[in-house]
Parts: C-alpha cells; sequence; structure tokens
C-alpha cells in the first residue's frame, strides 16, 4: 500500500469509528462514511469490501486507542491514590462528553456480541486486556502491603470493570455522570475492604507514591 493509500484508508476507518460511535453501528451507512470521508465509492470498496469488514476494523481500532489511554494511566497503579487518580480521569472523561454515546467499546459490544461472532471475540479480548491492566495494578497494591494477602486481582478487577460498563451505561440514559461516580466509588470502597489495617509500604515505583 502507497502512503497515499495508507492515509486514505485511515481516514475511512477514523471516520467510520467516529460516527458508530455517535449514531450507533447499525444506522451508520457506509453511503454516510464515504461522504463524510470525503472518497469515492471505489477507495471506500478498495479498502474494505462491505460494512461488516470495516466494522471489525473499527472495533480493532477503538480497542487499540482505549487500550493505550489505559496503559498510560494504569502502568504504574500500585496505591489506593493512584486508583482514585484513574476513577478521577475516567469520570472526566465521561463529563467532557455530557455523559452522552458511552464507552468506546462497551456501545460497539451491546450492538455487536449477539450479531457478529468475530467482532465479539475481539471485544472479549479487549475487556480481558482491559482488565490485566487494572488486575496488574491491584497485584502491585497486595505485593507492597496495601490489600490482604486473600485479595484476588483479577476478580477485583472484574467487578471495577462491571463498575464502569455499568456506570457508562446509567451516565448515558440519564446525560448525567452522578451514576458512574457512584458506581466506580462504590467499586474502590469494595478494593478498600480488602486494605490492610497496618499496610507494609514498599518503595513506590516512579510517578506513583505508595499510600494506603
Amino acid at each position: 500500500m502507497t502512503s497515499r493509500g495508507a492515509a486514505t484508508r485511515d481516514r475511512i476507518l477514523r471516520t467510520a469509528a467516529d460516527l458508530m460511535y455517535v449514531k450507533g453501528v447499525g444506522v451508520t451507512t457506509l453511503d454516510e462514511v464515504r461522504v463524510a470521508s470525503g472518497t469515492s465509492k471505489s477507495q471506500l470498496y478498495h479498502h474494505f469490501p462491505d460494512k461488516e469488514a470495516l466494522v471489525r476494523e473499527v472495533v480493532r481500532l477503538q480497542g487499540q486507542q482505549l487500550l493505550e489511554r489505559q496503559r498510560q494511566q494504569l502502568a504504574r497503579l500500585n496505591s489506593f491514590r493512584g486508583l482514585q487518580r484513574w476513577r478521577d480521569v475516567m469520570l472526566q472523561r465521561n463529563v467532557l462528553r455530557g455523559s452522552a454515546y458511552g464507552c468506546e467499546i462497551g456501545s460497539l459490544a451491546s450492538e455487536l456480541s449477539d450479531t457478529d461472532e468475530e467482532a465479539r471475540a475481539m471485544l472479549a479480548a479487549h475487556f480481558r486486556s482491559w482488565e490485566e491492566l487494572l488486575a496488574a495494578g491491584l497485584a502491585r497494591m497486595r505485593d507492597n502491603g496495601l490489600l490482604r494477602t486473600d485479595a484476588d486481582p483479577m476478580a477485583l478487577a472484574v467487578a471495577v470493570m462491571a463498575a464502569v460498563q455499568g456506570g457508562y451505561l446509567l451516565a448515558q440514559t440519564a446525560h448525567n455522570s452522578e451514576p458512574m461516580a457512584i458506581a466506580l466509588d462504590m467499586a474502590i470502597m469494595h478494593v478498600r475492604s480488602y486494605a490492610t489495617e497496618q499496610p507494609r509500604i514498599a518503595a513506590a515505583q516512579p510517578g506513583i507514591a505508595a499510600a494506603s
């Protein structure tokens, strides 16, 4: 693929991702994508032979972008203070969007999980990767002595993820971020229920101080 062709493909894909996020996959047409991206039918079908192929690439793109943001936020998570900062960033992003549209991959999952098996598997993998990032941070907190040894980082990560996705949905239907704030706060309270009374403070990783 030439650099010009790659740029055209990328423009089509990102335009489709934006439209499908705001309007939904089902109602977004290839003609709308073509017009919004300023491409011809031949260009569109050269890169994406049908809507199914385009949708699956949108799933891939949205997952990659979301996971990259989460890696940046969770790579050094090892304290309750860091977990609270992550919560604040998640909530602020929702507030800035007026609590509309929901999670980039959650909204795709609600439309595609029962109709496109390949897309469902891709979305499940994206969620699993996100949960693993959370679990790794919670495992560091356990290793630091902030969480009890019986804390299960992956189980806690799944519970937090359920709060994230449920919070997104309730905030979207209300167009108000308060339900998401409550869901995240309750999830963090659940994590705190595993806190040790006198945590052993390990050497903090750069950027995030260990705190109880």
